[in-house]
């Protein structure tokens, strides 16, 4: 049954249907699915197929929006029991999130936050549209570990690379890591800025996020 479930799961993101995906991740909390296997197996499934075809040209911007209004349906219905959960797990670190400035675009973001909050990270989330000096300022403030920087559009990453300059010119790295995402975000791109990783997801937002944390443990 659930992976039936998550299949539509993953079809409700596609077809950008909020109200399905709303009453498909009810059902998942009802039937005792873990919100996180709802996410994880399910939604960011879909989120990521769209980020995929939007990348190739082969699904539009509006489109994408519409995918994006499904995910935060689903978000805002597995969320309260993800933090829940969340709550009760040991903080594994601290991370800085925000889109680069001009960008306005979250949801991804969103769900990087939500991800990591669940599994154990404390989260300062900036908003959208910030600037580098913002990244900077609340990063030496909380004594973060990681800043993750999101761009959805190829205008807006060259702020990805100002922030990471910002936190050069800082002193804050090498200690802080940066990490950058979004739908046109490439492994080249990331190399190109020296960032210290990238993801393609929120799934791959988690794991680079313990990686990092835990290499910085061991060193």
């Amino acid at each position: 049954m659930s992976q039936q479930l998550f299949q539509d799961m993953r079809q409700s993101i596609i077809d950008g249907a909020p109200e399905r995906a709303a009453s498909l991740a009810q059902a998942a909390l009802t039937d005792g699915v873990d919100p996180l296997d709802a996410i994880n197996q399910g939604f960011a499934a879909g989120i990521t197929f769209a980020g995929d075809q939007f990348g190739k040209g082969e699904m539009f911007l509006p489109d994408l929006l519409a995918c994006a209004e499904a995910m935060q349906s689903a978000v805002k219905i597995l969320e309260p029991e993800m933090l829940k959960r969340g709550s009760q797990r040991e903080t594994l670190g601290k991370i800085v999130l925000g889109t680069a400035k001009g960008d306005i675009h979250d949801i991804g973001k969103n769900l990087i936050a939500t991800i990591l909050s669940a599994h154990g990270f404390q989260v300062f989330d900036l908003g959208t549209s910030v600037t580098p000096e913002r990244f900077v300022a609340k990063a030496r403030e909380v004594d973060a570990d990681l800043v993750g920087i999101s761009a959805l559009l190829t205008t807006t990453m060259a702020g990805q690379k100002a922030v990471i300059e910002a936190l050069d010119q800082s002193g804050l790295r090498p200690r802080v890591k940066a990490i950058i995402g979004g739908a046109a975000v490439t492994a080249k791109w990331a190399a190109e800025i020296r960032a210290d990783g990238h993801a393609r997801n929120a799934i791959d937002a988690l794991d680079l996020a313990r990686r990092l944390v835990a290499k910085a443990g061991a060193a």
